[in-house]
């Protein structure tokens, strides 16, 4: 039977998802954005029409935010939905993951029928990417896909490496994917986004998401970048025409109108909120991983299984045991708003008393 790895499962746990708390998917704790739920629920008249399906208001407000042309853009029912779609247009024979990473990649990957190499990220180096990954690009890869920050340490390439990543794909002719979904929560993303690189480079492909920063992952809502204008129409080829809903449209073009506040309260509470998170943990056991983005990667050298734990108090953490390059005793937490915080770090406390009491800590 199919299991799904992701996180976000509110429904499979016998409580019922009214009960939990969501520490395992990554979304703005802020909420939608103002005037999202107003535009969605003003576009259900619209459902009995089918939808845009060129995205036209969308890609238009896209470009503009985004200093991009318009035909550069095609977007799709979530990020994963525009990955699938893309493997499943280029055939990759060969690809090349930094591990641990986003669990789709390789599944999307491997249901293209490619083969994959994997390049081993260390946590000595606090699994951030070096530059013997310059090595493994050779002509025998014909792509490579890369998260920034990753998912789940959360960590962001060095600009001058990735630079070197896009110049040596360039060189050799390998397409090279980047995932930016989680660059929204990095104050200073434009220094590490690979957009201004798209004109010069036929060859990158950058995927983006609402659902993360803008906390739109029921609607579904994601799209990719790149200046091959050829295989964007491939692509649109290659899947159905209306993969993205009128309210997902609608919702789109309201979360880019007037969201300057909501970004910047976004950052600063995060930052806040990281610090605390951090703090706490630390003091619990824990070695954090202080990643870039709005997760933190955590690991527990003890026995204690957290996620069988905490979901005693109603808490939902993700095991990161099942990704490559990581074991038994990793997790990964999102970072919410400070009474969440408050309430999840106060349970931890009361679970190691009572390991510590039984021992099994």
């Amino acid at each position: 039977m199919y299991k799904s790895v992701h996180g976000g499962d509110i429904y499979t746990p016998l409580a019922g998802p009214e009960t939990w708390v969501d520490y395992s998917a990554n979304i703005n704790p802020l909420g939608l954005p103002p005037g999202v739920l107003e535009q969605v629920k003003a576009s259900l008249q619209d459902c009995v029409h089918y939808p845009d399906p060129y995205c036209r208001k969308l890609t238009a407000a896209l470009a503009a935010r985004l200093q991009v042309k318009p035909e550069y853009i095609l977007l799709g029912n979530g990020a994963a939905d525009v990955l699938f779609r893309l493997m499943q247009v280029v055939k990759p024979s060969q690809a090349l993951l930094a591990v641990p990473t986003f669990a789709d990649y390789e599944k999307a990957l491997l249901a293209a029928g490619a083969k994959i190499s994997r390049y081993s990220l260390k946590p000595a180096n606090q699994f951030c990417l070096d530059k013997k990954f310059l090595k493994r690009l050779t002509k025998r890869i014909d792509m490579v896909v890369l998260c920034n920050p990753n998912n789940p340490t959360g960590q962001l390439i060095d600009p001058e490496l990735l630079a070197q990543v896009v110049a040596r794909c360039r060189e050799l002719q390998i397409k090279l994917v980047v995932d930016e979904c989680f660059l929204d929560f990095v104050p200073d993303k434009e220094r590490y986004s690979l957009l201004g690189s798209l004109e010069e480079n036929k060859n990158l492909i950058l995927l983006k998401a609402f659902t993360k920063i803008y906390a739109l992952p029921g609607l579904r809502l994601g799209f990719c970048l790149t200046a091959d204008t050829h295989l964007l129409e491939v692509m649109r080829k290659g899947g159905q025409d209306w993969s993205v809903s009128v309210p997902a449209q609608a919702a789109g073009v309201a979360a880019l109108k007037d969201d300057a506040a909501y970004l910047q309260e976004t950052l600063l509470m995060l930052r806040t909120e990281k610090k605390y998170l951090i703090s706490q943990l630390q003091l619990i056991g824990f070695k954090v991983y202080p990643g870039a983005a709005n997760y933190l990667l955590l690991f527990w050298s003890g026995v204690l299984n957290w996620c069988q734990a905490l979901a005693q108090y109603g808490f939902l953490i993700r095991d990161c045991s099942n990704y490559p390059g990581l074991t038994a005793g990793y997790y990964r937490i999102a970072v919410k708003k400070r009474n969440d915080n408050r309430q999840l770090i106060k349970s931890m406390k009361e679970i190691v008393k009572n390991a510590l009491l039984n021992g099994s800590y």
